[in-house]
């Protein structure tokens, strides 16, 4: 009797946690930048960009990974399967997406390609992608001309823009992957042409392994082959991954070179990794080899009518006998209907297809940006065997103090082309939605980070790679809990106390480096730097111009403040099974009681972060005169402290009754402590306790300015910087130097951070979230009763959970369709027709005025978190009947 489809995917889920069957052995883990990052860069003066180019990645043989279009590779990277083309025209091969550097791009890099994610699940049973090719020449000269020309203050000039797709005269390519088991794949590549007249298009699959013998001695006496064999298959061999065979339909020609280095000397023996290249735009049949190597092109040159498709079809299987590749399509359907299936349970309740399609696509590029990460940086500062030494300036450059990290995983990241790289806090977010979809893959994200190969000695989470000792918004604690209870409701109550107690110990000692290196006066006041919030400051936080001292953030201390709630909230959950926590959670709940009383009163100077007159959370800033002044920027960082909110049960207490008595003997003994964190002995609804930094009063009217349309709330949630500082720009003056903040809603016009990146105005998802999350831990103490005017000024009194109901709808519309069947986020830029389906994309961050997408315009990872909202607003609808 065979399973209903909407049990396969969730049983592949069940078998790869339970390590039964190795479904995630392969994936979309294939970047589609590896040129251009940290882990390439072997130049003296570290800029990355410039060590190794869009240009040279053609010839070059890439050290840490690989990349390619619509990508499939093992969890090891050892053998990679992508796509490439050319249309006849183009003056070199498409065999990775081009984009401009961080120095060519107006607003900083950018990839510069319409593609999407259109479709997948977590096993990669199934996966869906789209990529469009132009028919005419690709643009490549033209991007780069326009964008160099462009100011900060003009938009980014993308594609659409350069006529490439007009008239429809462009491919579309869709690639799909079907697994019909753990280790065989089917792939079929279908594109058709747009245009009005026929075209010629060169289809090339391309299979390859990974360079992995050029850097060591003994590397070529492990070096894999590929062999094409009578029988029309391709054997596969790796010392390492085994035999595999790749089967294939039609009569493509085989194009065999060597995934190595071109030098470009005369006389330099080939062929090499551009040998497909130069066999296919250039002509040079000498380029390749016809019998084998180490990588392989399967040319198909192909004649299509106006409005006609083509079909390739292709398997890659284990084993050594070739496989039949899935000539009726009946494999590919199967596991489509399965995926349907899936995501009819997932969206239960959700009844809108616009906004199941919304949920579908986000999901499918959270699944896509999974990607193999190897960066083994103590390797990286010596430098290999087989290879010139790395420059002297190397061992006083970038991450010098991360010798130990060594990285050789499948991770969340967040974009496979504008960020192709290692961030920690995104990566947090990134698991609340991918705790929907695979919880097992969420906890194994979150412990993954805290092992002794990423986790530095001192105890500091890494950053990202390009610095991985700054400081990031310390919300792993917070991603751990929010994962642990939505694992907890969809297992029917039994929460994983394994994984909670695993993190818990390591946390522990995140936790106490944090106190140690960024509470410099040891006041409870905390610094940090920038802590992500790019271009927020009115100078660069994490280094302050001469003659400044300290920083002293309120985001910073808010940080912690919600960092040792939600520790202790852990410790909650796990002193119910054993009481030797308790004395664990007390020990958070004094220290978040500490870090309260420093915001209100910085070491007894009568003062500190809360601003009484403008009723706001500012920095503060040491002058060398011993005068402290506040930098009166209306930001994202003093909306930072709604987050360090807790509410605890009766019953909780009740249970735990040493705890509840520390509690209690706190609270009558340090009253002062007391009066900071609400009105404790005033329980809320049921009973309830709350811990927050806010009390009801100072809550309002923070939430006065935040929810205030002329300030931070947009039509599209909360901005990132009050929109009053767009008339009224925020000016420091002080020794001798001025320094200015206004309001940016869309793209950068700072040069902090290389510009690259706005906190000045935008919507960003993952803040609006944790407001949204906020809100409803402060109603569950509040109740219905306790209201504010929202928006501000229109006379409307809401409820708390109300106001997060409406902004977590106006989140939403940035992707939905308005009444003129215009998606915000994709803004005004034409594009051409996408067919039945409309393609989405999930960006980085969003107008603050207009919610148009920017920055990153597949960083799905924290923009994915509109699964969550759909799947919230779905369940209250239900409860609503």
């Amino acid at each position: 009797m065979s399973e209903p489809d909407g049990w396969a995917e969730r049983r592949r889920i069940a078998e790869q946690a339970r390590g039964e069957r190795a479904w995630s052995l392969w994936g979309p883990y294939l970047s589609e930048r590896q040129w251009g990052t940290v882990r390439e860069d072997y130049s003296p003066d570290g800029n990355a960009w410039r060590s190794l180019t869009h240009e040279e990645a053609r010839f070059r043989a890439y050290r840490w990974g690989e990349d390619g279009i619509a990508g499939l590779t093992d969890d090891h990277g050892l053998m990679c399967l992508s796509l490439a083309l050319w249309n006849g025209r183009d003056r070199i091969l498409k065999e990775r997406l081009f984009g401009l550097t961080n120095e060519e791009g107006n607003h900083g890099e950018d990839v510069k390609e319409v593609y999407h994610y259109l479709d997948a699940v977590p096993s990669h049973a199934y996966l869906k992608y789209l990529y469009r090719y132009p028919q005419a020449p690709f643009p490549y000269e033209a991007l780069l001309a326009e964008n160099r020309r462009r100011g900060r203050d003009a938009p980014e000039y993308e594609i659409e823009e350069t006529g490439a797709f007009d008239g429809l005269r462009f491919f579309d390519i869709t690639v799909e992957y079907a697994k019909a088991d753990a280790h065989d794949i089917h792939v079929v590549v279908t594109a058709v042409n747009r245009g009005p007249e026929p075209a010629a298009l060169h289809l090339v699959p391309q299979l390859w392994f990974r360079n992995t013998w050029s850097w060591r001695e003994g590397g070529e006496a492990w070096r894999p082959r590929l062999t094409a064999r009578p029988d029309g298959s391709i054997a596969c061999e790796h010392p390492r991954l085994g035999s595999y065979r790749l089967t294939y339909d039609g009569a493509p020609a085989l194009l065999f070179c060597e995934n190595e280095t071109n030098p470009r000397r005369p006389g330099a023996l080939g062929p090499f990794k551009d040998g497909l290249n130069a066999a296919i735009v250039e002509g040079d049949s000498d380029a390749v080899a016809a019998e084998g190597g180490t990588k392989l092109g399967l040319h198909y040159a192909l004649a299509l009518p106006a409005g006609g498709r083509a079909v390739v079809r292709l398997r890659l299987s284990a084993g050594g006998t070739p496989r039949p590749v899935d000539a009726g399509g009946t494999a590919v359907a199967r596991r489509l209907a399965e995926a349907d299936a899936f995501y009819d349970t997932l969206q239960d309740g959700i009844a809108d297809p616009d906004e199941r399609r919304i949920y579908r696509q986000a999901a499918a590029g959270l699944i896509w940006t999974k990607q193999l990460y190897r960066y083994d940086v103590g390797l990286w500062l010596r430098g290999d065997p087989l290879q010139p030494p790395p420059p002297s300036e190397r061992r006083k450059g970038r991450n010098t103090a991360w010798a130990h990290m060594a990285a050789a995983d499948v991770l969340s990241m967040p974009d496979t082309w504008e960020y192709p790289w290692f961030a920690a806090w995104d990566l947090a977010f990134h698991c609340i939605p991918f705790a929907l979809l695979d919880p097992d893959f969420a906890k194994a994200q979150l412990l993954l980070l805290t092992r002794e190969w990423y986790m530095h000695p001192n105890g500091q989470l890494p950053a990202y790679e390009w610095e991985f000792g700054d400081a990031n918004p310390p919300v792993h604690a917070w991603a751990v809990l929010r994962v642990f209870e939505i694992d907890r409701d969809r297992r029917g109550g039994r929460g994983d106390l394994a994984f909670l107690e695993g993190v818990f110990h390591k946390l522990l000692i995140n936790f106490t480096w944090w106190v140690n290196r960024k509470d410099a006066t040891g006041r409870n006041v905390f610094q940090g730097g920038f802590l992500g919030l790019d271009n927020v400051g009115v100078f660069d936080r994490s280094r302050p111009p001469p003659g400044f001292g300290l920083v002293h953030q309120a985001d910073g201390t808010a940080w912690m403040a919600m960092y040792a709630l939600t520790m202790m909230r852990i410790a909650l959950e796990l002193a119910v099974h054993n009481d030797v926590y308790e004395s664990t959670a007390s020990k958070f709940f004094e220290h978040f009681l500490l870090i309260a009383e420093a915001m209100t009163d910085m070491g007894g100077e009568g003062f500190g972060l809360w601003d009484e007159e403008d009723e706001f959370y500012y920095d503060q800033v040491d002058l060398p005169d011993g005068r402290m002044i506040p930098l009166r920027v209306r930001s994202m960082v003093g909306l930072v402290p709604l987050f360090a909110v807790e509410v605890i049960e009766p019953a909780m207490l009740q249970r735990l009754p040493d705890f509840a008595r520390r509690l209690h003997w706190v609270l009558q003994n340090r009253p002062h402590l007391a009066r900071l964190v609400s009105r404790w002995t005033e329980g809320g609804v049921g009973d309830r306790k709350l811990l927050s930094l806010l009390r009801g009063q100072r809550m309002k009217a923070l939430l006065r300015r935040m929810l205030d349309e002329a300030e931070f709330l947009s039509p599209y949630g909360v901005r990132s910087l009050s929109k009053a500082h767009q008339a009224r720009p925020y000016t420091l003056d002080a020794l001798g130097a001025s320094f200015t903040v206004r309001y940016d809603p869309a793209d950068s016009t700072s040069t902090m951070f290389g510009g690259n990146s706005n906190w000045r105005g935008p919507v960003w998802l993952p803040m609006n979230y944790l407001i949204i999350d906020s809100l409803r831990r402060f109603h569950a103490y509040y109740g219905d009763d306790f209201r504010v005017e929202h928006p501000t000024g229109s006379g409307q009194l809401l409820s708390l959970a109300a106001i997060a109901e409406a902004l977590e709808d106006r989140l939403i519309a940035l992707f939905a369709k308005d009444g003129s069947g215009r998606r915000p986020a994709l803004g005004d830029v034409p594009r051409p027709p996408d067919g039945d389906d409309e393609a989405l994309l999930f960006h980085e961050f969003f107008d603050g005025d207009t919610g148009r997408g920017l920055g990153a315009s597949h960083q799905t990872g924290w923009t994915a978190l509109v699964l969550n909202l759909l799947h919230h607003r779905a369940r209250r609808c239900q409860t609503e009947g």
